[in-house]
């Protein structure tokens, strides 16, 4: 479950862009236009960075883990 995460977070940092077209079909109900709810450059650096931490954490519970 931990690799299933970490990769998850790296997906997250280098592709952020992949999980909001991922999630498009979620929104259908509560969006009318999904291009008016894509994140800015600044929304996507704060998903970048919030999957680093993200990362961080699954990678230190991975290790915490095996040891």
């Amino acid at each position: 479950m931990l690799c299933f995460f970490i990769v998850m977070g790296l997906v997250q940092v280098f592709s952020p862009q992949l999980l909001w077209k991922a999630n498009r079909p979620l929104q259908r109900p509560f969006v009318k236009d999904y291009d008016a709810t894509e994140p800015t450059k600044a929304g996507y650096t704060m998903s970048r960075v919030v999957g680093v931490l993200f990362l961080a954490m699954a990678t230190w519970m991975l290790v915490t883990h095996l040891n």
